[in-house]
């Protein structure tokens, strides 16, 4: 007989609170990047594999040990790589109990619990992103996925207006979809339009700081003859500037174009007054996109795709096959808003996050982001030879050291030095070292530790 539900996983998930506890005390002292290489920790989790069963418990000791040098301290508020945040302790909280309730949060009707607190999650961050509570709020696996959603459902209203059946017709002779990007548009808008099949975006100008110029964008969509779709970019990757949301999207109304934005990390400024000139008009676009890891910090993974017409977003992703439990009519489904049939209520977290923090809570952490962005800003910038190349609006900050070789010297030499991560990157035609503020637990200690950081490399390079 097999043993009770409590004994069988007792162990295990004690042995579990134990090592993370460890993890999470350790990631503000230890080496912020990983000791070991990928080779070193495939050899160490390799082998073959065990002719019997293992004890639980025995399982997640061994994890937490061979797994302790290839971590990355990215839960740290030292680490300012590839707009990645850390984890609220609410959420993270939230996840686990989400692994232990192990519901497939994909119907409303079988489990009610998830899907409830999802539906409040999603009208909570409406009304925080004032956003039109209207609005259709999918979780997908991040901002990759949530980019799909909204241009997918993009995709079916174009072609709905030039009266073309894409359900039963598909994509092939279909009428050609023109989408219209930035300069400057993050790499998981051109993965999105791949796998939809929409092909490369048609290229509109960009200023120095990454944003749309209106011009070009009505020039560009006056020599469009079909449907198109625009997709705009709310935090350039590099300057965290905002495309002239207004301008832009009336524009592209004019022309009969869905609007569809890029927010991964960048939406959030919506919830504060500080950025109400940058993200003036944003509500009138058609969807949004945004990845709720990176600004609210809850943990991965957890895109979040809003779509204006949930009508439009039911015909690309809702079903109604026989054996699944579904009501005749209110909201649609969890799945029927994302390319899911099964998954995890990734969007419980959130509504952890948004619970732990409140109104004032969301605002202050993203606007204490930001301010961490302006003082490592400020600090690095007193540094012989460093140069501040973006206008700090946000929460990046892209930083050269004269030429490209001490750039990457100096990047190199932060990284091997492991108090704080930064990683590098190319922009504008040169090699940069590039900053993105997106934990919540990063302190004003944190940015001198940073600076600092930087300093000794600058130095050592």
């Amino acid at each position: 007989m097999p043993p009770a539900a409590d004994d069988a996983y007792r162990d295990a998930l004690a042995r579990a609170e134990v090592h993370a506890l460890e993890w999470l005390g350790s990631v503000n002292e230890r080496h912020v990047g990983p000791t070991a290489t990928i080779d070193e920790m495939v050899a160490a989790f390799g082998g073959p594999l065990p002719a019997g069963p293992t004890d639980p418990g025995v399982v997640i000791d061994e994890l937490a040990r061979l797994a302790e040098p290839g971590l990355m301290a990215m839960p740290s508020g030292r680490f300012f790589g590839w707009v990645i945040g850390g984890t609220l302790p609410a959420a993270l909280g939230a996840d686990w109990m989400v692994s232990a309730w192990d519901q497939n949060a994909a119907m409303r009707l079988a489990t009610p619990a998830t899907a409830a607190a999802e539906e409040v999650a999603g009208r909570w961050l409406l009304e925080l992103l004032r956003l039109p509570a209207t609005a259709a709020v999918g979780f997908a696996t991040g901002g990759t996925t949530a980019n799909f959603v909204g241009l997918a459902a993009g995709r079916q209203f174009v072609l709905d207006q030039v009266g073309w059946d894409l359900e039963a017709e598909g994509m092939a002779g279909a009428p050609k979809i023109t989408v219209l990007v930035g300069e400057e548009r993050h790499t998981s808008v051109d993965m999105a339009m791949r796998y939809l099949g929409l092909g490369r975006g048609q290229i509109v100008a960009a200023d120095d700081q990454g944003r749309i110029l209106p011009t070009a964008l009505a020039e560009a969509l006056a020599g469009v003859d079909g449907p198109v779709i625009v997709a705009l970019q709310a935090g350039n990757l590099h300057s965290g500037a905002f495309d002239p949301m207004r301008a832009c999207i009336e524009v592209a109304h004019d022309s009969g174009a869905w609007v569809h934005v890029d927010g991964a990390f960048g939406l959030w400024a919506a919830v504060s007054d500080e950025w109400n000139d940058a993200t003036d008009g944003l509500d009138l676009a058609d969807s949004w996109a945004t990845d709720a890891h990176k600004t609210l910090n809850v943990p991965y993974d957890c895109g979040v795709a809003i779509v204006s017409r949930p009508e439009v977003l039911e015909r690309v992703f809702g079903a109604r096959p026989a054996y699944l439990i579904q009501a005749d009519d209110g909201p649609s489904d969890p799945f029927a808003r994302v390319p899911e049939f099964s998954r995890r209520a990734r969007g419980v977290p959130v509504w952890a996050a948004l619970r732990q923090l409140g109104r004032s809570g969301v605002i202050g952490l993203v606007e204490g982001l930001a301010s961490n962005a302006r003082a490592l800003a400020a600090g690095i910038a007193e540094l012989p030879g460093a140069e501040i190349l973006n206008d700090v609006v946000f929460t990046q900050v892209s930083v050269a050291f004269g030429s490209d070789e001490r750039t990457k010297a100096v990047t190199s030499a932060l990284i091997e030095d492991g108090v704080v991560w930064m990683s590098g990157s190319r922009w504008k035609g040169r090699d940069i070292l590039r900053i993105s503020v997106s934990n919540w637990s990063t302190d004003p200690s944190d940015v001198a530790v940073a600076i600092d950081a930087v300093a000794r490399a600058l130095a050592a390079s």
